[in-house]
């Protein structure tokens, strides 16, 4: 009997109140839409961080005819000196660190450079004299890049040692920040939520004002006065949780999965799965937010 007449409240509640409930649902559903979407974003980006790191190669160019870094001096490297630095990468000291490499000569560099710029007009610009020759170097671990250099520093006709890894680190950097942005934004949409949520609240226990005077007076205690309160904002928020749920994994199904790995089929992204692990928890924030918001209002109200 108890049950009923709280859900009969509840329902009522929701009623008298509805614009400010689906306000507290469509505020809930962009805030939480952020969230999921700033932990799938993070996910991506350590994804992303494990695929090409473990890739990443570390690029011993030698010297060209317009290399003036290191000990070039507009001097190219000799054959001599480009089998010295062969010899050093093949040594007993660099071998246990290495997993394989391999040398690029200009015509190699020049035919990659046109396949990586095809349609540029950048390609027409270049000839193989000016690409450097190069051994790609891939490590058995690849924060080691400190031993290489360190092994063939001043190596003559050796212009530099590049860690490809500090490449990636600039578009880790603006990825971390687009998912710093996102948490940003769900932050202050989840204050206005618990807002929102406080705000109906009071709405609706000040319109049954006569009717908690009255259950007041019959002795019901503050507890079971409270209940359906609480039970209206969980209800609202669970509903913009749902609908964030569903965005999330749309985002992940129809976007990430049906267009963003098929334009890019060598990079791994975010699969369903992650997504429907992603769901729980903005249900369950959901509903965190609205019981304690609507728990701190409702409390604060009856004290008045």
């Amino acid at each position: 009997m108890r049950l009923g007449f709280v859900m009969s409240e509840v329902g009522q509640g929701l009623r008298r109140n509805l614009s400010m409930v689906i306000s507290v649902v469509l505020v809930t559903f962009i805030s939480l839409t952020f969230v999921g979407t700033a932990i799938l974003l993070q996910a991506q980006i350590n994804q992303m961080k494990s695929y090409w790191y473990d890739r990443a190669q570390v690029a011993v160019y030698m010297c060209t005819e317009f290399s003036t870094a290191g000990g070039c001096d507009t001097q190219a490297a000799t054959p001599d000196q480009i089998a010295q630095v062969e010899a050093q990468l093949e040594s007993e000291t660099l071998a246990p660190f290495i997993d394989d490499f391999y040398f690029e000569d200009r015509e190699l560099a020049f035919a990659n450079f046109q396949e990586q710029f095809e349609g540029n007009a950048i390609a027409d610009l270049v000839t193989p004299e000016l690409l450097p020759e190069a051994f790609w170097v891939n490590l058995s671990d690849p924060t080691q890049t400190e031993i290489l250099q360190d092994a063939l520093t001043g190596i003559a006709g050796l212009e530099s040692v590049v860690d490809q890894r500090s490449y990636l680190e600039g578009i880790f950097d603006i990825l971390n920040a687009s998912s710093f942005t996102a948490i940003g934004i769900a932050s202050l949409m989840l204050v206005a939520a618990a807002l929102l949520i406080s705000t109906t609240i009071r709405l609706s226990a000040f319109s049954r004002r006569r009717e908690l005077g009255i259950m007041r007076l019959v002795g019901a205690s503050n507890r079971f006065i409270q209940t359906p309160f609480i039970i209206e904002g969980v209800v609202a928020a669970l509903l913009g949780s749902i609908m964030a749920g569903g965005a999330v994994v749309a985002i992940v199904h129809f976007f990430v999965q049906g267009y963003l790995s098929q334009t890019l089929p060598t990079t791994s992204f975010v699969t369903l799965q992650d997504a429907l692990l992603v769901v729980p928890v903005l249900l369950g924030a959901g509903a965190v937010l609205a019981a304690v918001s609507a728990n701190v209002a409702i409390t604060r109200y009856l004290r008045v």
